[in-house]
Formats: structure tokens, sequence, C-alpha cells
């Protein structure tokens, strides 16, 4: 008679994609349980510092706290940038996610993957591993970001060809070329939505001199962004503070103005992409000509994107079905079966 792993009865596997801007949390045999957004607010005029609210409640309170409050996006570049308030983070998520499996799954600390940018140093690996194991994570094991993405979109990542995978996430766009479930050529650029966002609120001070959040700027991005001229072209108000008198003003903004503000972090994508393909070797390189670039994570969805990197490139460039979900999934597809990544 074989003996039962009771780690295997007892224990939830969970997958993470940390990101910048969200957080999606996956759960073995339930799917995407949490999406929410990666900020935290708390009552800063306390000691210890008190947590008031995570994700997309705390998301909320972006720009419009009392003094007392700060909302914290403890993640940067798709790095820890605030430890403690990323471990109460990770730990409201995993105890939210917890909540969605037998109790007899909720004996023991849950396994945990996590996906992470390539660029990452060794200290902030270890960054993360501590934080998600302070968090209430037993077993923690880390996978490269692009790798989680590609095998997310189904791209038949452990054949002999090349598969190109560009993750735009909040903080990084990953970039990589893959054969043989391995990463051959790859690029991790500090540049994604967030960026996005900045520039549109940079661009809004200089040309039109009005002040506007972050949750302003995202509006616009999703509203008006893109990365190469598109149909119907709209326009739209923005509401702001006059930078010169401090009175709420309202200005007219079109969607070219728009494009143009965004073309330097978008440049910085495209080169990411070109500088991955110069360094892959020309037979896998050949295959892309056929099999494409695939663009996953939420920068994906900036309209025109894919026909700017088509242009820049001369390869067919398709977006994922769920860009968003790209990440989270795969760390899921790894966490399934007996050849379990942990």
């Amino acid at each position: 008679m074989g003996f039962i792993d009771l780690s295997k009865v007892f224990s939830t596997y969970i997958g993470i994609d940390l990101g910048t801007a969200n957080t999606l949390v996956y759960v073995k045999d339930q799917g995407i349980v949490l999406a929410e957004p990666s900020v935290v607010a708390v009552k800063t005029k306390v000691e210890p510092q008190k947590i008031i609210a995570v994700g997309g409640e705390a998301k909320d309170m972006l720009g419009k706290t009392p003094g007392n409050i700060q909302a914290i996006r403890p993640m940067k570049d798709g790095v820890i940038a605030n430890f403690e308030i990323t471990e109460a983070m990770l730990r409201y998520f995993i105890k939210k996610a917890l909540r969605t499996v037998p109790w007899h799954r909720q004996l023991l600390h849950p396994k945990v993957l996590i996906a992470v940018p390539t660029g990452i140093t060794e200290v902030e690996h270890r960054a993360v591993e501590d934080s998600a194991k302070r968090s209430g994570a037993g077993e923690v094991v880390l996978v490269d970001e692009p790798m989680a993405a590609a095998v997310g979109v189904g791209l038949p990542v452990s054949e002999p060809i090349g598969n190109m995978i560009v993750d735009i996430g909040g903080g990084t766009t990953e970039v990589a070329v893959i054969s043989l479930a391995g990463i051959v050529s790859s690029m991790s650029e500090r540049t994604g939505g967030d960026d996005f966002d900045k520039t549109i609120m940079n661009h809004m001070h200089r040309l039109h001199g009005l002040l506007i959040g972050e949750l302003a700027a995202e509006r616009i991005k999703i509203k008006l962004g893109s990365a190469y001229p598109v149909k119907d072209e709209e326009t739209m108000d923005v509401n702001g503070l006059d930078s010169t008198s401090k009175i709420p003003r309202t200005v007219r903004i079109c969607a070219s103005e728009i494009r143009g503000a965004l073309q330097e972090p978008v440049s910085k994508i495209v080169e990411a992409v070109k500088a991955t393909l110069d360094k892959c070797p020309p037979d896998l390189a050949a295959d892309l000509i056929d099999r494409g670039i695939m663009l996953a994570g939420g920068g994906a969805m900036l309209a025109g994107l894919d026909k700017l990197l088509s242009e820049k490139t001369s390869l067919p460039v398709f977006i994922a079905e769920n860009p968003l979900d790209a990440v989270a999934k795969g760390t899921g597809v790894m966490l399934q079966g007996d050849n379990i990544w942990l």
C-alpha cells in the first residue's frame, strides 16, 4: 500500500501575478478568484500604521484622501518598493483567495507560485519570496513573467519553435523569445501602463496648464490613448485644477494629441522588442515570420499598438484574447497535474 501525500490533500496551490498596477490570484481547480488593483490605503498618523482598505476600495481613494490617510502603490516597476505594505497586501489577497477553497485545504500554508519580471535582481527576488512567506505562504516558487504569460495565452512553449511574447504590465514590459520551455532571448523594460498615465498627466500640465490625478489620466488613456492613427478619433472633456489660479477648469482634448504625448513610452516598448529580436538566433527568428508576436498585459489594449509593432518589425502581431489574465492563467496551468512546478 502506497503512502498518501497529505500535503496534497490539505494544501492549496496558488498562482499570483503580483503586478505594479493589479494583482491577480489563481487558485488551483478554482481559476482566477481575485483581480484587484495593487493599492493599499493606510492611516499614517498612528503607530503602527493601520491598513484601512486594500485593492479596488483603496484605489478609489487615490488623490482623494485627507491628511491622515495615504493611498499607497507598494509595487514599482514590477518590484517591491514598500516591503511592509506589500506584505500586508499579499496577506489580504491570500486570505481572500483561501475563502474559495474547502476548509480542509486551509489547514496548511498554501504553496505559492509568483510571476516576476525577468530583469529583477537577486535581492529583489528574495524580497518577493520573504514577503510572500511572511504573508502566510508556505513553499514559494518564482517564475519568469514572460514564460507565465506565454503559457497563459496558449503558446506551444515546449516545442522546438520560436514563440515571442510581449507582456506589457503596469510597471514593466517583458519581452521574450521562448523555445523548448526556456527563454532564449529576453528584455525587461521598466516602462508600462503606469508610464502612459504619468506621461498624460505631464502633458496636461505642460500643454494645458491643468493638474489631473492618476485616475483621470487612466480614463484619458482608456478612451483616447493610441499608438497608431485610428478611425473616427474622439475628443473628451477633462476636469482638473488650473496650475496657476488653482481653480477647477475643464479642457477639451483629442486623441491625436494624446497619441503624440505617448510617443516616448511607446517608443521604449518598440525598441525593447527590436532589441530582443536582434539577440534571437536566426532559426528561431525565421519561425517568427509565420508565427508572429503575441501581445499580453493591460498595455496590449492600447489602440493601434499591434499595428505599430507590426510596421516596425515586419512581423504579424496578435493580441491575446484576454490580455489582462495571461500571466495569472499561466501560473494556473503551471500548477496543474502531477508535474507541479512547486
